[in-house]
């Protein structure tokens, strides 16, 4: 048997099984009827091990691509019968309250809340953002939260991940804890200097202040330093203005090339950072749930059963709509022992087929579930 004899034959076992596929997927919805009806949930672990079981015993030692395929399988019938099921979410009401408060495009105006001071990452973020904005400097994450909870700021911006030195869970614990949502993000290619007083030289350096991101992302450098001590501070910008306001040439600051002409220091070294692919990532946050059009990335913080596959089950939803996942990081839940929380980004929209009924079902099957936001990047 020749080559195209054997992708003819092929091309007909492929007809055969598309129209049963569309068969058992006419079958699925007849069991979202009756589940919908009977107020059942969607997932029944137990009927997906016996059909499992039974596949694995048919298929010999293609038992593990039988098992693939009727995951798979269970998946698409799983998220079909999410596109019935009428049973209310609240991610479902988040979301429709979401668009309505959307307009028509992101404002370009607005008090915006940022942690630091001029010269700060965040400050360049909230320029990015909102153009003509009044920017409010508040000295901690937590004051940034607390000025758009209570409605003082309209908008607050926190940065969430570094390309080098990961997520700042500082701020996710806050959008977690004070329910804000994000409504927009930007990413900021970021360089780091050693700044200090004109006349001061690298030898002579005794302090180096700095954010504690910023040390991590210039650690190579710093390792490479003997007698010098590394001491934490609010913001890259609070270190220069430190060290501005010192007077000594003993201490530095890890800080940026503007800071160093609106404080007048002098760069003392400008190749410090670990790699030259550093980014930062800055939420925009609303005290309520709002998406802008061309909104294309999803955030969730999701916590799952702690047991074989519950991580594997979360996933096949995204790949059965075809989504590109773009973060996923787990995060231990404090106080209690090996239980992790997940951090999860996916390139999609509320508006596209599938997408709400998924988030539905991830929220009706998750132990735990926060939906961010919807919004787009720049």
């Amino acid at each position: 048997m020749d080559l195209s004899e054997l992708r003819e034959k092929i091309d007909r076992v492929d007809e055969q099984m598309l129209a049963l596929f569309l068969e058992r997927m006419d079958l699925a919805e007849a069991v979202a009827a009756y589940k919908n009806e009977h107020h059942l949930p969607i997932l029944n672990r137990s009927r997906e091990r016996e059909i499992l079981a039974w596949a694995a015993e048919k298929s010999g030692d293609r038992e593990r691509y039988a098992y693939h395929l009727f995951t798979t399988l269970f998946e698409l019938a799983r998220a079909r019968q999410a596109e019935l099921i009428s049973a209310p979410t609240q991610v479902e009401q988040l979301v429709r309250t979401a668009l309505a408060a959307g307009e028509d495009v992101f404002p370009q105006t607005g008090t915006v809340a940022c942690q630091g001071v001029e010269g700060a990452n965040s400050q360049v973020a909230c320029d990015r953002l909102f153009p003509r904005g009044e920017i409010v400097y508040e000295k901690t994450f937590e004051a940034v939260a607390e000025a758009v909870e209570s409605g003082r700021c309209r908008f607050g911006v926190l940065p969430f991940e570094n390309s080098s030195n990961g997520s700042v869970r500082a701020a996710y614990e806050l959008l977690q804890d004070r329910r804000l949502w994000v409504a927009r993000s930007v990413r900021l290619c970021i360089r780091h200097e050693l700044l200090a007083l004109p006349g001061a030289r690298l030898e002579d350096i005794r302090e180096i202040y700095s954010h504690e991101q910023a040390i991590g992302q210039c650690s190579r450098f710093l390792r490479g330093l003997e007698g010098v001590k590394v001491i934490p501070c609010g913001n890259t910008a609070m270190a220069a203005q430190k060290v501005a306001e010192s007077g000594s040439r003993r201490i530095a600051a890890i800080s940026s090339h503007p800071c160093a002409a609106l404080y007048g220091l002098e760069c003392l070294r400008d190749d410090i950072q670990n790699s030259d692919n550093n980014y930062t990532r800055f939420f925009c946050v609303t005290r309520q749930p709002v998406i802008y059009p061309g909104a294309n990335r999803i955030s969730l913080i999701l916590a799952c059963d702690n047991r074989p596959g519950a991580l594997y089950d979360i996933l096949s939803k995204l790949a059965a709509l075809g989504i590109n996942m773009t973060k996923l990081e787990s995060c231990p839940v404090t106080g209690r022992n090996f239980e992790y929380i997940f951090f999860l980004e996916m390139e999609a929209s509320v508006l596209e087929p599938g997408v709400l009924s998924m988030l539905e079902e991830l929220e009706r099957e998750c132990e735990g579930f926060h939906f961010l936001g919807n919004y787009a990047e720049i």
